[in-house]
């Protein structure tokens, strides 16, 4: 039984036989995707406040020393990524502040929000007026705090990271599988196309991953919403010092996963944490959001790499890069956008002909 399913109503029941299937998946199985795509973002990290003090986790700071950007800090970032050409606003946050964080709580209150979902709502919609599209990253949300903000989003995401009970996300306020996997569904749910993934190398065996891989799986197979599932490694960084998974370990967990996935969605390697060179023969097609005027501030100490670096990687394996927007082509095409999003998507303005180009080829 997944830690926490029982509590918040989640009927994933995965049976052995899957499981082994899924473990018999590696490499020789699967084959290197016929082209390679990523994002042009801007991280916007909105506060580092967090109810949860994972070990391996740099991004969020204790109560007193959690910072809050402001509208104006905000739109600053937002208008110089529309400069350099980014199409994402990659909102995050830690997980659902609680009461520890008094001074956040009473700042946004002070700017006449009751919770951080409404602001995120202010900005979002502050995003797709400066000409960018919204990608909001919260953490775990109950149903009325995602809709709070859904229809301001062209896609929203959380990870998973495990089915497991890990040690790295013990203590009082330790993460549960369960409501991760609420949060998932609720999406499903609500029509909001989905990004998540797992970590790697966090305490949790091959049976978990393997675990953690198909229960995404089924929740897509109900919903249809899940665009990427990233397969992201562990890395040291000032709070962890146990380090990463060993190259087998990652080129085993991403054939399996591009072999358990459904075919259309896509898995994605961070090429700032994880070797994209050595994985890519795995079934890794997508590279994810790489930023050229932010830091990567979830991972600070491991630089974005360059577009020429990206371009080096797809010309290694002789595919095609294509950029994309944060809301793969199918979820447009579909018809899954908001009528807000569909509006930026259509406008007759420099930032839509952008959007345009970038989905031609699946419009045409």
């Amino acid at each position: 039984m997944i830690p926490g399913a029982e509590e918040y109503g989640i009927d994933i029941e995965i049976g052995d036989g899957e499981i082994e299937r899924a473990l018999s998946v590696g490499p020789a199985d699967v084959s290197p995707a016929p082209r390679l795509t990523f994002a042009r973002n801007v991280f916007v990290p909105l506060t580092t406040a967090c109810r949860y003090t994972c070990t391996y986790c740099t991004y969020y700071d204790p109560p007193g020393q959690a910072s809050l950007l402001s509208r104006e800090e905000v739109r600053e970032i937002l208008e110089t990524g529309v400069e350099a050409g980014c199409t994402e606003a990659l909102f995050t946050f830690g997980d659902d502040p609680d009461d520890r964080y008094t001074e956040v709580h009473g700042q946004l209150a002070e700017w006449g929000h009751d919770s951080i979902h409404t602001y995120l709502r202010e900005l979002c919609e502050l995003a797709l007026d400066i000409g960018i599209l919204p990608h909001s990253n919260p953490g775990d949300q109950t149903r009325e705090q995602m809709a709070e903000v859904a229809d301001a989003n062209a896609s929203m995401g959380v990870m998973l990271e495990t089915t497991a009970d890990v040690q790295a996300h013990g203590g009082p306020r330790a993460k549960s599988p369960g409501q991760r996997l609420d949060t998932l569904r609720t999406a499903g749910e609500l029509g909001v196309p989905f990004t998540t993934g797992i970590l790697v190398g966090i305490g949790e065996n091959w049976q978990d991953r393997a675990e953690s891989l198909l229960a995404i799986g089924e929740l897509h197979e109900r919903y249809g919403h899940i665009q990427e599932v990233i397969v992201q490694p562990v890395s040291n960084n000032e709070r962890w010092r146990e380090g990463s998974p060993d190259l087998e370990t990652m080129r085993r967990t991403v054939s399996m996963a591009r072999g358990v996935l459904p075919e259309e969605v896509s898995v994605q390697v961070p090429p700032n944490l994880a070797p994209v060179r050595e994985l890519l023969d795995c079934g890794v097609d997508d590279l994810g959001g790489v930023s050229p005027v932010t830091d990567d501030h979830i991972n600070p100490a491991y630089a974005w790499p360059a577009l020429r670096e990206l371009e080096d990687i797809a010309s290694e394996a002789d595919v095609p890069l294509d950029e994309r927007l944060p809301v793969y082509d199918r979820f447009i095409n579909e018809g899954w956008l908001s009528e807000r999003i569909r509006r930026e998507l259509d406008a007759e303005t420099s930032s839509g002909e952008r959007y345009r180009a970038l989905t031609s080829a699946t419009r045409a």
